[in-house]
């Protein structure tokens, strides 16, 4: 049996310019970091030649062909693995809708137990370039390739898009004391509304001609935001995610509410600096960059909705446990 551990991520700055279509005609820049809150994969041999998969449905097939979930399907592809196999996914929080990058998380931590059940072991790099190959390209969903990276990876990175698709990861060398002065003053406020991110990206992804100078701003705050970490100026990342959700939510129809822009507003009049909707938008969780002094008078103010604490997590992908017993195949 193989357990891996796969965090989910807030993306602070920069999102929509790891879309091809952004950043094959300029590199694009995001600032992310991993959050303690996971994904987990549990992959055991089978006795029999069946392919058990468990998530919120239960499926028992033959073949790799004939499996629903695309993404444990084309994993299973990937890593050669075809018969003989059960896998299980759990999840420290409702995945669909949060905006946490949770399908992206599945799918790494998914090919990195398939690998290590197959008995390789590859680099973070790889993990997250097979994960984007497969999701965006095999798969078809409309999005950027910064989920599959901060999900292997693992910290507070910056993340570089290069035009010939190349990804540079900076991972910030921020200690334990560093990571936890910037978590701090970070909240999480779950919205209520759950929504399917594809059309907003769908949308969002038709509109990057359109709104080419947007996007440029916002490489350019993220550009900055790596600074500020840089310098240790954390309270500019919410002067920053102020300007960046301001040009964000011109980027497609759906990314806000009035429901959403009354949470916002009522947040950075009770002392927040800044913040934005995470993921795609739409709905899932609100984030909010507030010094601590003021936090209290935040939650004051979003009374009603549900804080989910959490902390910045250093690593990545990993396997936790790996127990094999040889000599059924």
């Amino acid at each position: 049996m193989i357990v891996v551990q796969t965090p989910l991520r807030i993306s602070l700055l920069g999102g929509g310019t790891d879309f091809e279509e952004f950043y094959q005609v300029q590199s694009g820049c995001v600032v992310s970091s991993a959050i303690d809150k996971y994904v987990y994969v549990i992959v055991k041999e089978r006795y029999d030649d069946l392919i058990y998969v468990n998530y919120s449905k239960k499926e028992i097939v033959h073949s790799v062909a004939e499996l629903q979930h695309e993404l444990v399907r084309e994993s299973l592809s990937a890593t050669g693995v075809d018969s003989g196999v059960e896998i299980t996914m759990l999840a420290d929080i409702p995945s669909e809708g949060s905006g946490l990058g949770s399908s992206s998380s599945i799918l790494v931590g998914l090919l990195n137990a398939l690998y290590v059940y197959k008995g390789t072991q590859v680099t973070a790099e790889q993990l997250a370039r097979d994960a984007a190959e497969i999701e965006i390209h095999r798969c078809k969903k409309p999005i950027g390739k910064q989920d599959h990276y901060i999900a292997a990876f693992g910290g507070v990175c910056t993340l570089v898009f290069r035009e010939s698709g190349v990804v540079e990861v900076d991972r910030h060398d921020l200690s334990d004391k560093d990571r936890r002065s910037l978590g701090e003053n970070l909240l999480l406020f779950f919205t209520g509304i759950t929504r399917k991110s594809s059309d907003i990206l769908t949308e969002q992804k038709a509109n990057s001609g359109q709104r080419r100078d947007e996007l440029d701003e916002i490489r350019s705050l993220a550009i900055e935001a790596q600074r500020a970490i840089m310098g240790k100026r954390y309270d500019d990342l919410g002067y920053l995610l102020h300007k960046n959700w301001e040009l964000k939510k011109k980027l497609a129809t759906q990314i806000t509410t009035s429901q959403i822009d009354e949470m916002y507003e009522r947040a950075c009049e009770a002392g927040a600096l800044g913040g934005k909707i995470a993921g795609a938008g739409g709905g899932g969780f609100l984030l909010l960059y507030c010094p601590q002094e003021k936090q209290n008078a935040v939650r004051r103010a979003l009374e009603g909705y549900r804080e989910m604490p959490f902390l910045l997590e250093a690593d990545g992908s990993k396997v936790i446990f790996n127990y094999r017993r040889y000599g059924w195949r």
